[in-house]
């Protein structure tokens, strides 16, 4: 298993992940297989398959840890997966003509899990300019504080950034080697219990923005849709058992999720910082193609923030990365 290092983080380049991936076990028939990295938002999927939620609607589930969303995304586009955990600006960036999936589901987003901390001399986000940031780039770190200067009109120009995983800029920051970082709980507690600084923002200011999604391949959707109905209607009977029944769930998801957060309190600990989606949210969020949710939202932003940082070289639209029906 994982250590939170990892979470989310983003493989140099893709073109060697998929090489990487091979070694990858492959897709079996009548399964759906997801990649997923460790991270609590993902903590359904063990909770629908313990429960028995996708058995009884007639689907056989394999879930894959793997190192990275990168390596999970190359696993897919190599055959080896049927699809992937991750967030929805991070998939914008695989999109193409020749790796074709589109999101599903939703698992839940970012709710004051994600933060920046800062000296205390830093009261606002303005004070960033000038100012060395540590965070990790390509990730949706990166997304998230290229974001939130877009919205305060500062350039990315103006802020030097120090290229580090979440985990190493949280150290960074607490050693005194930085004035800012961008990282994600346990840090954020870690950084107010030491008194060595303060979060300056996190994402329960930015609802909606960072949201982990449920891709699958495109193949998957076309030739199998009521696989990929079942799956989604057990997910989101997963979430609801959550609301009712929140200690039980956090034990079975606790095991199933496993590294950092194998441990039923650290998970609970870790969920404060995340809103699952159910299903009625879910259709909110991503809405029709007639008529589309807060979804267009991120995808508009997610194609200015990785265009202007080089990671995409076309507009991703709606209609290519989101498929609604299968949550209606």
């Amino acid at each position: 298993m994982l250590t939170k290092t990892f979470r989310r983080c983003l493989a140099g380049a893709f073109a060697g992940a998929v090489l990487a991936a091979g070694a990858a076990q492959p897709a079996l028939a009548g399964k759906i297989s997801i990649g997923h990295t460790v991270w609590v938002g993902y903590g359904p999927l063990y909770l629908a398959k313990e429960l028995g939620y996708f058995k009884e609607n007639g689907v056989d589930v394999d879930f894959q840890v793997v190192d990275d969303s990168a390596l999970a995304m190359a696993a897919q586009a190599a055959g080896k997966l049927d699809g992937t955990a991750t967030t929805l600006d991070e998939i914008l960036k695989y999109r193409s003509d020749n790796f074709c999936f589109k999101a599903v589901a939703l698992f839940d987003e970012s709710h004051g899990g994600d933060g920046m901390v800062s000296v205390k001399e830093i009261n606002s986000l303005k004070d960033l300019k000038g100012k060395t940031v540590a965070l990790n780039e390509g990730s949706t770190s990166q997304f998230w504080f290229s974001y939130l200067l877009k919205k305060e009109g500062i350039p990315l120009k103006d802020v030097e950034v120090l290229n580090m995983s979440a985990d190493a800029a949280a150290a960074a920051f607490i050693a005194g080697q930085v004035p800012v970082a961008v990282t994600w709980e346990p840090n954020l507690t870690l950084v107010k219990t030491k008194n060595v600084g303060k979060v300056l923002t996190d994402s329960a200011a930015t609802p909606g923005v960072i949201v982990d999604v449920l891709e699958i391949s495109c193949s998957v959707l076309k030739d199998r849709p009521a696989d990929v109905k079942g799956f989604v209607a057990g997910l989101q009977k997963a979430v609801d058992y959550i609301k009712t029944n929140p200690d039980k769930a956090y034990a079975i998801m606790a095991k199933g999720v496993g590294g950092y957060l194998k441990e039923p309190k650290d998970f609970a600990d870790a969920a404060s910082g995340v809103k699952f989606y159910d299903k009625a949210m879910t259709v909110e969020y991503l809405g029709t193609p007639e008529k589309p949710g807060k979804v267009t939202d991120v995808i508009t932003l997610g194609n200015e923030i990785w265009t202007d940082l080089g990671k995409i070289k076309k507009p991703i639209g709606y209609a290519e990365i989101i498929d609604p029906s299968f949550t209606q």
